[in-house]
């Protein structure tokens, strides 16, 4: 309870005859403390990341009703608003002098729940319960961030049938949802994977190198590319960026990148009419389609992520054989062999305690994109992983040594014959990929046969033993014909009879 002095926190003694007065103060001290913590470190709005994160969507009735999914937000006085389930709100043209703006509001409310009356005395009674509800509301005026959360605004006109989702929703038009005014609650620190903060980090530091080069050839868009992409820089390594703000982010990368498209096109025609720009170009065209579906998941974030370096690799191939001549002369210019990445380049990794989120193995550099924590309910969950047909399979929890000396203790399953299926997902297509396993190497001189989706893509080898210094990583490549999509369905088979095939952590690693 809040008082000029201070806050008051019951104190509980010996003989203490509490009233209905002191557990009601008890209670409202808490929440006052909590409206406090909200109102000075939380900026009010909506909070990303929970539900459906209070989006307000257009219903497929075609009328002029829409959806408010799930969510949390925070008022300006500090009351957490949460909607449990998504609420449906028609407007009445009738109540209304169109055109007019009509306002999605959420507001907290409280009523009193859960009567009861004692029968031997009736002067005992009450509500036992206060329930705390966000209600969706329309509004004529504009939101007061104190009181009420906005979630959407629509300039509805006269004669309107229906409201549709903004088309563009940088710019929306009449009878269009606009949730350019949607505030954003403030969340200190980053939820993203660090796999996936490294990938995109290295993404972005691919595009500052494709477009300063545009910006050296006088192409004007590719500055405002690279000042993008600074700024997306400095907030990732602030760890700022993740899910709730990482579409509005690249928004203004990609458009930035279709402005330069159009400069080339007129400006620059020696560039547009290569083939490696047309492929750019096709690859800007479905980032744009990515961003406008509006779906801010892992997947969409992916694709993202997955075309944004296959147009980075277009825009650079475009300027290549430019820059060469720039740097050197003709007669210097010589081709230099491609580096073709090879399962030997991973001996050293075997022996690492803790192989790196970017490893530079013999001139190629690879990024972790994805890892699966053995024994850890959620991640095999996630990589949908599976011990099948085995004819004895276990649990193990093992405190071993690498070669090094160094001390590290797991867990992780074993079987003995039959095979495990896994999930690998944050993959770019066309790239190989590696599959690092830690195994107790004491349990050596075993083959190993994968498969993805179905299709055999090798065998590897585990060849020797180590009965002091067990731990090992064991690396197996797959080829980059057999990486079609983003996630693949990886299945490892035992072919040695009779041996414990164990993994302890997967790593999966891809060239930058």
């Amino acid at each position: 309870m809040s008082t000029e002095q201070g806050y008051k926190r019951i104190n509980f003694f010996k003989g203490f005859l509490t009233t209905e007065k002191d557990w009601n103060d008890a209670e409202k001290y808490h929440i006052e403390k909590r409206k406090l913590h909200n109102r000075r470190l939380h900026s009010p709005g909506v909070v990303l990341g929970y539900g459906g994160n209070l989006r307000v969507v257009a219903r497929s009735r075609g009328d002029l009703s829409v959806e408010v999914q799930s969510g949390y937000a925070i008022d300006g006085m500090g009351n957490d608003l949460v909607l449990w389930d998504a609420a449906i709100k028609n407007i009445n043209p009738e109540e209304y002098r169109l055109p007019q703006t009509i306002y999605f509001v959420l507001r907290f409310s409280e009523e009193l729940a859960d009567f009861i009356a004692y029968k031997e005395n009736l002067e005992y009674k009450g509500h036992r319960r206060v329930l705390e509800q966000a209600v969706v509301e329309l509004a004529q005026t504009e939101p007061d961030i104190h009181r009420e959360v906005e979630l959407a605004r629509v300039q509805l006109e006269k004669g309107a049938t229906r409201i549709r989702d903004a088309r563009d929703p940088a710019h929306p038009t009449a009878n269009e949802i606009d949730m350019r005014f949607v505030p954003k609650a403030g969340v200190a620190g980053s939820f993203l994977a660090p796999s996936m903060r490294m990938r995109m980090e290295t993404i972005l530091w691919q595009l500052r190198k494709v477009f300063l080069q545009y910006s050296r050839r006088q192409v004007l868009c590719g500055h405002d590319i690279l000042q993008a992409t600074h700024t997306a820089l400095m907030l990732n390594s602030t760890n700022l960026i993740d899910m709730r703000n990482v579409f509005d982010i690249f928004y203004l990368i990609v458009e930035s990148e279709g402005e330069l498209a159009l400069e080339v096109d007129v400006n620059h025609p020696h560039i547009a009419q290569k083939e490696d720009f047309s492929d750019f170009k096709r690859n800007v065209d479905v980032l744009r389609g990515l961003l406008a579906e509006s779906k801010n998941n892992m997947e969409a974030f992916t694709n993202l992520l997955a075309f944004q370096s296959k147009a980075s690799e277009a825009a650079a191939r475009a300027v290549a054989d430019e820059e060469a001549l720039i740097e050197a002369p003709a007669e210097e210019v010589e081709e230099k062999p491609v580096k073709v990445a090879d399962i030997s380049d991973w001996e050293g990794v075997k022996k690492l305690p803790n192989p790196e989120p970017s490893m530079d193995l013999e001139g190629i550099n690879w990024v972790l994109v994805d890892e699966i924590d053995i024994l850890d309910k959620d991640s095999e969950k996630k990589h949908e992983f599976a011990i099948q047909d085995a004819k004895d399979s276990y649990r193990s929890r093992q405190k071993l040594k690498y070669p090094d000396g160094t001390v590290i203790e797991g867990t992780g399953r074993a079987h003995v014959s039959g095979f495990s299926t896994f999930k690998v997902m944050n993959l770019v297509p066309g790239r190989p990929v590696v599959i690092l396993r830690r195994m107790d190497y004491v349990y050596g001189d075993y083959e190993l046969e994968y498969f993805v989706n179905g299709r055999s893509v090798g065998i590897t080898t585990c060849s020797g033993t180590d009965r002091v210094h067990r731990w090992r990583n064991w690396p197996m490549m797959i080829d980059a014909e057999f990486v079609t999509d983003t996630s693949l369905t990886v299945k490892q088979t035992a072919i040695t009879a009779g041996r414990d095939v164990n993994m302890f952590h997967i790593w999966v690693y891809q060239p930058s």
